[in-house]
């Protein structure tokens, strides 16, 4: 599969991008590994993790169904440099036109960060796969509710930021179609067997929100 093939695929099962914030290299197998068993399929590094495309080429490689890229791309050759390791998503905290522009061009999935509904519409003129609502401590369930009844429905919103399996549920009734989860289900020197049970809270969360 592509990447988008792939996107497509993840929003249908488990639209929860994991963000490895700070993630060893070397630890990199056996965490991806833990998400990968339970199918969770998209898994972020963020660039300012230590040697973070080493982290995302290995997954690349021992992950091959999964959606692995980078998170906190700022620029065009940040772009590049994730493309060039095998990753095939692109997340930023920002809305810079030239960061998306760069992964359309490339065929990665991009998931830039947005506050406002100016940001959003200019986002995904400019080719945005979706958007990334960041930092969502600032962008509560009725905000969300406010951008969904203006963006065209097949928009995907992603909240991220102090996301816990507590607020998931307000979140996707106010039209969230997934999310971005960072220290809440990994924190540096944390384990396999804990993100497998955090992963496993996240996943429980998510499916019994959607039967309810």
């Amino acid at each position: 599969m592509n990447a988008h093939e792939k996107w497509a695929h993840s929003l249908h099962t488990l639209p929860l991008v994991a963000i490895l914030r700070g993630l060893p290299a070397n630890d990199a197998l056996s965490i991806g590994a833990a998400l990968a068993g339970v199918g969770w399929t998209l898994i972020e590094v963020p660039l300012n993790s230590p040697q973070p495309l080493k982290s995302i080429e290995a997954m690349v490689d021992a992950f091959p169904n999964a959606l692995v890229g980078a998170g906190t791309v700022l620029n065009p050759g940040d772009v590049r440099d994730v493309h060039a390791a095998g990753g095939q998503l692109v997340v930023a905290p920002n809305f810079n036109p030239e960061v998306v522009r760069e992964a359309v061009h490339l065929g990665l999935v991009c998931l830039p960060g947005v506050m406002t509904l100016t940001e959003a519409f200019a986002a995904l003129d400019a080719g945005a796969t979706g958007l990334k609502l960041f930092p969502s401590e600032l962008i509560p369930p009725a905000a969300v509710k406010a951008l969904r009844a203006v963006l065209d429905a097949d928009t995907v919103l992603l909240p991220v930021g102090g996301i816990t399996p507590h607020n998931m549920a307000a979140y996707l009734s106010a039209g969230a179609s997934g999310f971005g989860i960072g220290s809440a289900l990994y924190k540096p020197g944390m384990g396999a067997l804990a993100i497998h049970e955090n992963a496993m809270d996240f996943i429980a969360t998510y499916g019994g929100t959607i039967r309810a």
